[in-house]
């Protein structure tokens, strides 16, 4: 195969809007014009997707920077996050629970997925409202649509959600308190084996590219245009004019503060080594050079 010939890439992601741009790029037929053939495929769960990646089924994924780490310090999977994504959670109340404010959440199940942003975030939530950890029960339900079912028929009492399961709760007249932008919690992040940055350089530079483009194409056309992509993400139609998008912003590189958070609260939870550290070589710069410069 000739050197100049371009290789496919494979992401993998949960049903999210974080993703939106990468499908985009790929619907609206920029990626075919940068001539990337990129698959992104759909996984219910972190652990699903986790697992795919450490058998190199996917050559990078939509992860959050407490997977990122845990993939490193436990399964020692060589990766690199590439870029930080613009996603939210919402902290969704069943309808049927009578919870109204935070501090009515004591004794009460609140799913988590284990190891993700979604147990990271409920445990700052629950600090916020001055609950302690043990006052509540945290059953581990790992997959997403399972985590909006069980909400929706009163099998559990409150979880974080991303969009769009969190607008189809809300449809359903479950209720946000408060979301992981209000909490400051920003850890999605687009990672990718060392092994694939260093054989697929070029390929994963239009990714990024595309990313980009993906962005501009949400800016400057209407919704209607691009209605298409957010049902095969997993929007019902009746929703695809209510939903509120993340503000995307252009590719940037991974915040390393955010990431000393994430290592901080694995270690005090005792869910990796107190001795890892290697952390800060999960950033990578090979694509993004600096925070304020992004590829053209």
């Amino acid at each position: 195969m000739p050197s100049t010939e371009l290789q496919p890439l494979t992401l993998g992601m949960l049903p999210t809007l974080d993703g939106l741009p990468f499908h985009i790029a790929k619907a609206q037929g920029i990626y075919d014009s940068l001539g990337l053939d990129i698959t992104i495929l759909p996984f219910h769960s972190a652990n699903d997707r986790d697992a795919a990646f450490q058998t190199q089924s996917i050559d990078g994924m939509i992860t959050d920077y407490l997977s990122a780490v845990t993939q490193q310090a436990i399964h020692h999977t060589d990766l690199g996050i590439i870029l930080k994504n613009d996603g939210y959670f919402c902290f969704i109340v069943s309808k049927e629970s009578g919870i109204n404010q935070l501090q009515e959440l004591k004794e009460r199940n609140i799913a988590v997925s284990r190891n993700t942003i979604i147990e990271y975030a409920t445990e700052q939530l629950l600090n916020k409202a001055g609950i302690s950890q043990a006052e509540v029960n945290k059953p581990e339900i790992a997959q997403l649509p399972l985590r909006l079912q069980m909400l929706q028929y009163d099998q559990i009492d409150a979880s974080f959600l991303p969009d769009p399961a969190a607008s189809i709760a809300m449809n359903a007249r479950h209720r946000s308190l408060i979301s992981t932008q209000e909490l400051e919690i920003d850890f999605t992040a687009t990672a990718f084996s060392r092994k694939v940055i260093n054989e697929k350089r070029k390929e994963i530079e239009l990714l990024i590219t595309g990313y980009n483009l993906g962005i501009d194409y949400i800016k400057m056309h209407p919704q209607k245009e691009w209605k298409q992509v957010l049902i095969e993400i997993g929007v019902p139609e009746n929703l695809t004019g209510l939903i509120a998008l993340p503000v995307y912003r252009k590719a940037e590189r991974a915040s390393a503060d955010d990431l000393d958070k994430a290592v901080s609260w694995l270690k005090a939870n005792n869910r990796i080594s107190q001795t890892y550290s290697d952390h800060h070589h999960l950033i990578d710069t090979t694509f993004i050079k600096t925070n304020s410069t992004t590829i053209k």
